[in-house]
This record gives C-alpha cells, sequence and structure tokens, in this order.
C-alpha cells in the first residue's frame, strides 16, 4: 500500500492492479469481507476501550478501513504514498462526510508531534522500512496514545513460503510484491519495546483464507475460534494483532 522498501516500484505496482486492488489483496472475496469486518472491527474495540477520537490511519488505500472507523464515530486522517489509491478512497464519500487524506511517506509523516490518540492499520507495516516508520508513529502520536495494527504472522506456514521463496512470490495471483515480509511476534515485540512503546500486545489470529469457498466459511470459523485458543497451534494463524501504548 504504502512507503515501501522500493517505492517507485511500488507505486508502478498500485497502478498495475488500481482496477480492483481490494479483490487483488483478498478483501473482495466472500471471506475476505468478513476478514476485514473482523479487522476493523478489533482496532475500533481497542481505540473505544480507551477513549481516543483522533486517528490516523497509515496505508489508508481505497479507503476500505477509513470507512469502518469513520462509520464508527472516530475523527479519522488517512495517508498513503499513492495518490491513485487515495482518488478511490475519496471517492466513498461526499465532499461533506470525507475524512482528511494526505498524499505521503510514513516515514516523513506530514503530522505535529503529539497529534494523535491512535495510529492504525491494516496490512501495510509489512510493506515498509520498519524502523522509520515506527519512530514516525511514535513521534506523532500523543502520550498514552496507542498503536494498534493488523499484520501477516510469519510462522503461518503458507506465508512462511509465499515470502520467502522467490519464485513463488512472483506468481501474480498471490499479490505480492518484491520487497513485502511478514513478522514473527516476538522479534516484532523486542523491537517495539527497543523503540520505547510499552504494553506492548502481538497475538497470534485468524485461519480464515480470503479465498474460502462460500460453503465452507462457517465451517473454518469455527474451527479457527478454537484453534486461537489452542497452545501451539495458534502460532500458526495468519494474521497478528499488534497493540503498543507510548
Amino acid at each position: 500500500m504504502i512507503v515501501f522498501q522500493d517505492k517507485e516500484k511500488e507505486l508502478a505496482h498500485n497502478k498495475e492492479i488500481l482496477q480492483n486492488p481490494e479483490l487483488f489483496w483478498g478483501w473482495d472475496t466472500p471471506a475476505g469481507k468478513l476478514r476485514a469486518r473482523r479487522r476493523a472491527d478489533m482496532i475500533i474495540t481497542e481505540i473505544k476501550k480507551k477513549n481516543a477520537s483522533k486517528i490516523l490511519e497509515i496505508g489508508s488505500g481505497t479507503g476500505l478501513f477509513t470507512k469502518f472507523f469513520q462509520e464508527s464515530g472516530l475523527k479519522m486522517h488517512g495517508m498513503d504514498i499513492s495518490l491513485d489509491l487515495l482518488e478511490k478512497a475519496k471517492s466513498k464519500y461526499s465532499i461533506q462526510s470525507r475524512p482528511q487524506f494526505s498524499v505521503a511517506d510514513a516515514e516523513y509523516l506530514p503530522y505535529k508531534s503529539n497529534s494523535f490518540d491512535a495510529v492504525v492499520g491494516v496490512c501495510v507495516l509489512h510493506h515498509l522500512n520498519l524502523e522509520g516508520t515506527l519512530k514516525e508513529i511514535k513521534r506523532v502520536l500523543r502520550q498514552d496514545g496507542i498503536i494498534l495494527f493488523s499484520e501477516p504472522n510469519m510462522m503461518n506456514p503458507q506465508l512462511m513460503i509465499q515470502k520467502n521463496i522467490k519464485p513463488i512470490k512472483k506468481i501474480a495471483i498471490l499479490g505480492e510484491t518484491e520487497d513485502e515480509t511478514a513478522f514473527f511476534r516476538w522479534k516484532l515485540k523486542r523491537q517495539l519495546e527497543k523503540l520505547g512503546f510499552n504494553d506492548v500486545s502481538i497475538r497470534p489470529f485468524d485461519f480464515l483464507h480470503p479465498w474460502t469457498p462460500k460453503a465452507f466459511i462457517p465451517h473454518i470459523i469455527k474451527l479457527g475460534a478454537c484453534l486461537e485458543k489452542t497452545p501451539f497451534l495458534k502460532e500458526i494463524a495468519g494474521s497478528l494483532f499488534i497493540s503498543a501504548v507510548k
């Protein structure tokens, strides 16, 4: 979505998928729509626990998640490096209801320090130069502000193969870009703590694949709910839910 290690390549990639990026990212299938809604709800729940209101979304893309967040009553600011994607995001709103969207680099955020109650994002950090981005996120967060992200889990067998074997990574249907990665949760936790974040929590979740046939979705959801509570097996879930406090 934004601010990749090779930004020009990724901007070109965004143009290639512009016709239907949400399908390309796996959010527009029946299972994908459920996965998107779940991630949005998880973030919204945590924000409301903190009574946060002014929110920055990193990597807004087409505004899919921005819309979920705004409809829950949050005051949203969205940013992305891709003007093309943000034009799609803007088209989802009337001028009166449109959140503030900015074309920007996540390593050089165009906001004052201590500006936001929360910084959030879905499937974006794994595209970025992580340390520089996290430093900027911390800068724009108010004291005791919270970060909330959903990211791919490198312990998931499919993702481990997909993110690390180049011939597989280049298969177009997988939606991979050259510099994408995923996270080991213990390594990410250490990095966040090293940068001065507190109350770091990273937990694996979600066994529902975006391309799950519609008839199988209820069964996979039930199975996944059990697996998410099962020691060891939960570690291979598809995603990580990340929270930390400044």
